[in-house]
């Protein structure tokens, strides 16, 4: 185990623990900063070993899995700092959670690994389920309320999010049985001869467990440092007159960090089906555990709750999960597919920036 995967979850915990009596200086922030990246490269590091302990594709739940778990803690803790000015905050996380997992991150995965190994295969049939039960949470969570008549546009009643926090819930949880139990087929890559991340002897029980508390700690750095970075991004944000949909997207966008750099190393490494296994699990998680949890605090503490997309981003919606199932569909991918999601992505960036 690398002395510095050790250290810096420490230290960035120290740091975390330490933040009210550091202040918010500049230099400070910048400590923080660096404190964040290098917690995502242990975080990621820490993940790969669990990873090849327990195998695939359990092993890419660890991380995605992991990452879901606090970042909904996240959300819970400003809906109740914020109440009824925290209303769209899930809304905006999951929504900028799913464009990025399934533009950018997707994107640079098919176009990194094609860019080295020319054509990466898949399995289509693990792909395709993880990609219809995202399209159906996104539309229970994200659509629908935009077009029921029950309460205002863009919410649900009472009884319409506990439905649908129970559908997405169940729905998540059929998931993660199938692709570890049931079919648990449709989600292992191919055996491939060269790849030494497949062949190398795994670690030892301890070493195994070491990373999974390391792991953890990382994770709660990276989320804990995000939130203290997030006013100072919140206040550049507002002195450069951007809109407020701007602080979410750059939030998601740091707590998605370790899970980008692990699937980009796979399939940088010709393990495409890994990079597919992470990325679509972690959109799901982000949804399947997200909205029952928001559901809850939102009815037990009677706060509101918008969820509903409208306008542009349930264009940009639409055309990221066309575009999915086209590149998914045959079980190959080139750099056409993978230049084609990045646009996407910089169209969600771009038209953020200019609504």
């Amino acid at each position: 185990m690398p002395i510095w995967s050790v250290l810096v979850p420490l230290v960035s915990a120290l740091l975390l623990g330490l933040s009210q009596s550091l202040g918010t200086s500049v230099g400070v922030l910048t400590l923080f900063g660096v404190a964040l990246m290098l917690s995502v490269l242990a975080a990621v590091h820490h993940a790969e070993v669990v990873a090849h302990k327990v195998g695939e594709p359990l092993g890419t739940l660890v991380l995605a899995l992991a990452v879901t778990v606090i970042e909904v803690a996240l959300i819970v803790s400003i809906m109740l700092a914020g109440g009824a000015k925290a209303a769209a905050v899930p809304r905006d996380t999951v929504y900028a959670a799913i464009m990025i997992i399934c533009t950018g991150v997707l994107g640079l995965c098919v176009l990194i690994g094609a860019a080295r190994h020319r054509v990466q295969t898949f399995r289509v049939a693990g792909a395709n389920a993880g990609l219809s039960a995202l399209m159906a949470l996104a539309t229970l969570s994200l659509v629908l309320p935009t077009f029921t008549t029950t309460t205002g546009e863009g919410t649900y009643s009472n009884a319409q999010l506990v439905f649908a926090g129970v559908a997405s819930l169940t729905l998540w949880l059929v998931f993660i049985f199938v692709q570890t139990v049931r079919h648990r087929d449709y989600f292992l890559p191919e055996a491939d001869a060269n790849n030494e991340h497949v062949h190398a002897e795994p670690p030892r029980t301890w070493h195994a467990w070491a990373s999974v508390g390391l792991l953890l700690v990382a994770l709660v750095a990276v989320v804990g440092l995000a939130k203290l970075l997030s006013p100072s991004i919140e206040r550049a944000v507002s002195d450069a007159g951007l809109p407020k949909a701007v602080i979410g997207v750059v939030i998601a966008l740091l707590v998605l960090m370790p899970e980008t750099v692990a699937a980009v190393r796979a399939a940088h490494a010709n393990r495409l089906q890994t990079s597919l296994n992470l990325a679509i699990g972690s959109a799901l998680a982000s949804i399947g555990l997200t909205i029952p949890a928001v559901a809850v605090v939102s009815v037990w503490l009677g706060l509101p709750l918008q969820l509903g997309i409208e306008g542009k981003d349930l264009i940009l919606l639409l055309l990221t999960f066309g575009t999915a199932i086209l590149t998914l569909a045959q079980g190959r991918t080139t750099v056409m597919q993978g230049a084609v999601h990045l646009v996407i992505f910089g169209a969600f960036l771009f038209l953020t920036l200019v609504p």
